[in-house]
Formats: C-alpha cells, sequence, structure tokens
C-alpha cells in the first residue's frame, strides 16, 4: 500500500490517509468576519482530507490582519464557525481552527482602527492589502509586560469558542512570521524582560500560550504549528546554534502537556532535517510535516516526506484548493483541475466553491 494512503492516527483523531488539508488563507468570510454558508460548504467539500486544518483565525480584534479573515472572537463568528462544523461532520471529517493573531503584520485599516501591536515597535517590511490598496504594514506598539497575560487569554477565549462553535479543536500558530513567531525571533523581539532576549525567555510567550490554551480546551484538542528558520514576513531567523535553542525551549515547554500534534513547516527540507528530528524526538507524539510553501506538493513529495520518518502526517495546501477530491484522485492517478490563482484570495463562489469533483467531471 501506498504510504501516503495508510491511515494515521493524530493525536486521537483516526485518519483515512497520511495527509491532511492545510491552513489556507482564502480572504471570504462575510460581514463582521464571520464565516457563512458559503464557507462552510468549501470546507465540507474537502472533508476527504481526513483532518481539516482551518485558515488562520483571529483570536481577537487586535490580532486581525488580513482583509476578510475569520475571527473567533464574537457570538457571530462562533455561529459563523457552527455553520462550518457541522457541515464538516456531516462528512464524518475533523476540523481545526488555526487561530493566528497577525501581530505586526497588520493595518489599522483593517481592524475598524484597532491598534497594531508586536513583541517590540520594530515595523515589518512591505505592504498590507487594504480596500484602499496597499500601504505599508503600521508601525506596531510594543506590548507591555503585563499586557502579555491579557494576550494569553484572548488564545484561551478563542479556543473556547472553537469549541463551543464544534470544532474539534485549534492550531496555535507560532509559525509564518505572525505574532507568535515574532516572539521567537530575535531580529523581531528585541525585549529586555523575561519575554526577549535568550532562547528560552523569547520562547516564554509561546510556551505560555500552548499551555493555557491546553488547560482550558484538554491538551488533545491542541496542535501547534512552528516554522523555525522561514524567512517569510519579514523574519530574520537563521540557522544556526540560536535557533536550535529557541526551538528546542518551545518543543521542552510544550512536550509535557500531551498535545494532539506539533506541525512543522521546514521549507527547504535538507538544511533544516536535522532540527526537524531533534524536535520530532523531543516532542515524542504526532507530527505533521509540511516542506511545500516553496513548492506545489504532490502526491510524490508526500511519499518523500514520509518515507523520512520525520512525519506522521503531511501537511498538503495547494492542490485541495482545486481539489476538492484530492485523495480520490490521487488514489486513481488522474488529472488535477488547476487552480486558478487570481481566485486565491477575496471574492465568492468562483475559485472557491465551483471546482468540479472527479465524478462531476
Amino acid at each position: 500500500m501506498s504510504r501516503a494512503f495508510a491511515p494515521v492516527r493524530i493525536g486521537h483523531w483516526e485518519l483515512p490517509q497520511s495527509f491532511v488539508m492545510a491552513p489556507l488563507t482564502r480572504n471570504r468570510a462575510g460581514e463582521g468576519n464571520a464565516p457563512t454558508e458559503l464557507n462552510a460548504t468549501y470546507y465540507a467539500q474537502r472533508a476527504s482530507a481526513g483532518l481539516i486544518i482551518t485558515e488562520g483565525v483571529a483570536p481577537s480584534a487586535v490580532g486581525q490582519g488580513y482583509l476578510n479573515v475569520p475571527g473567533l472572537y464574537t457570538k457571530d463568528q462562533v455561529a459563523g464557525w457552527r455553520l462550518v462544523a457541522d457541515e464538516v461532520h456531516r462528512k464524518d471529517a475533523t476540523i481545526v481552527a488555526q487561530l493566528m493573531h497577525a501581530g505586526r503584520i497588520a493595518h489599522a485599516d483593517n481592524k475598524d482602527g484597532v491598534e497594531t501591536i508586536a513583541p517590540s515597535a520594530v515595523q515589518a517590511p512591505g505592504e498590507m492589502v487594504t480596500a484602499e490598496g496597499p500601504k505599508p504594514h503600521d508601525v506596531p506598539r510594543a506590548v507591555g509586560t503585563d499586557e502579555v497575560a491579557a494576550l494569553v487569554q484572548d488564545f484561551v477565549t478563542a479556543a473556547r469558542n472553537a469549541v463551543d462553535a464544534g470544532l474539534d479543536g485549534v492550531e496555535v500558530h507560532a509559525a509564518n512570521g505572525y505574532l507568535l513567531h515574532q516572539f521567537l525571533d530575535p531580529t523581531i523581539n528585541l525585549r529586555d524582560d523575561q519575554y526577549g532576549g535568550s532562547p528560552a525567555n523569547r520562547a516564554r510567550f509561546v510556551v505560555e500560550v500552548v499551555t493555557a490554551v491546553a488547560a482550558e480546551i484538554g491538551a488533545g484538542q491542541v496542535g501547534l504549528r512552528l516554522s523555525p528558520g522561514h524567512q517569510f514576513n519579514g523574519i530574520g531567523e537563521e540557522l544556526g546554534e540560536d535557533l536550535e535553542a529557541t526551538y528546542q525551549a518551545v518543543v521542552d515547554g510544550v512536550a509535557p502537556l500531551g498535545l494532539a500534534y506539533l506541525s512543522v513547516l521546514a521549507s527547504p527540507l535538507e538544511p533544516l532535517e536535522s532540527l526537524v528530528k531533534d524536535l520530532k524526538a523531543r516532542f515524542g507524539g504526532s507530527v505533521l510535516l509540511n516542506s511545500g510553501f516553496g513548492d506545489v506538493t504532490s502526491r510524490e513529495s508526500v511519499e518523500e516526506l514520509l518515507e523520512t520518518g520525520l512525519a506522521d502526517a503531511v501537511v498538503v495546501g495547494r492542490p485541495f484548493l482545486a481539489n476538492p477530491d484530492l485523495p480520490q484522485r490521487w488514489s486513481k492517478d488522474a488529472e488535477l483541475n488547476e487552480p486558478d490563482q487570481a481566485t486565491f484570495y477575496g471574492g465568492g463562489a468562483e475559485g472557491y466553491t465551483d471546482y468540479p469533483t472527479l465524478e462531476a467531471s
């Protein structure tokens, strides 16, 4: 049997194959950043993934970054996610919400003028798309030491809201240059309190967030995503002893909790292979791996990643955009739909829920 199609247990979830659906930002939330029936249809179409990790979901108004990205901090948002959870569960799949606080990757225009925060007042390079066009990212305000506990509570509340909405858990997003990753990066985190300076101190906030979320909803419903050294959204981390010590501190801090999984984005994999192997051993539980940020993940690359022994399952992104029935297509060596890049972000059903299944075509 193909390794990709071997059933796998991730945490306490029994999944039909050894690859899952990655979080994919689509910018199609409704009014008030609440999911709609359209979003529920989109996720239910992709239920054959077994485990769906949702697009990044803001845990607070301050944490909003991009236009029309859903949240989990209002009653209407919780109601919207209940629509999604119900539709996905009707298809016997598991779905967890990725909690993504954007931190400095934000502009106030996208969140009704709410301020932008970060570990330090270091502006991100590049621009943020707003309703009025691209604008430079905000210069963030550095979070005070006395404010960190409230930030942690935002994640806890969002996690509770996710479970109350019927979702199966959450993935804490500490990758890709967003707030938690910003705390890990010594080029962005210039703090001199207990949350900055040493690798252990920079790891502290991530560990506190994951620990508090696990205490609230149960560790078996919590995953953690990391992307060590991934220089995206202005991240300046570089390979070396500091990087290794920082991520070892994170994983050592959360390993005793018994989380559902650790998800690692290593792109490209080769220079990070020894670190990923070390983190997997330290974690001691289920590990998801994604090396496809720069390249589109194929069935062959899923097989290759599983053969390394570094992952229990592989996280697959873009192929699921245009192929809601991707597992069926891969299992039959069928032709794949080509994704329409013009409809990746924002819009309606076009390029979102109108890709044909194999049976329909």
